[in-house]
């Protein structure tokens, strides 16, 4: 099954959440685990479209990993794997490699 975004909205698919901690401890499933903030861009919509019928492109593609606001977006479920749908200005930023 595949999600096309309407509009400005874009599919990501977020980070898994950390089940240890950086020094190594295992987090039981009963702590409270924030929703992670990060992930990868799966499908994009066209863009939006102005007043007078112009198209704005997104700015982001398929592939990147992005940083999005902590409580942004819709949560869904496909063949059980967990997805967002946030509109573009929900994203906050690109990760990019050095």
């Amino acid at each position: 099954m595949h999600v096309q975004p309407l509009g400005d909205r874009v599919v990501v698919k977020p980070k898994p959440k950390e089940e240890r901690t950086k020094g190594g401890v295992i987090l039981p499933d009963t702590a409270s685990k924030e929703r992670p903030m990060q992930g990868e861009v799966i499908a994009v919509g066209p863009g939006r479209r102005t007043d007078d019928g112009k198209l704005i492109p997104i700015s982001v593609e398929e592939g990147q990993q992005v940083l999005f606001a902590k409580y942004s977006g819709t949560e869904f479920k496909i063949d059980d794997e967990e997805y967002l749908i946030l509109q573009e200005r929900d994203l906050l930023g690109i990760i990019q490699e050095e």
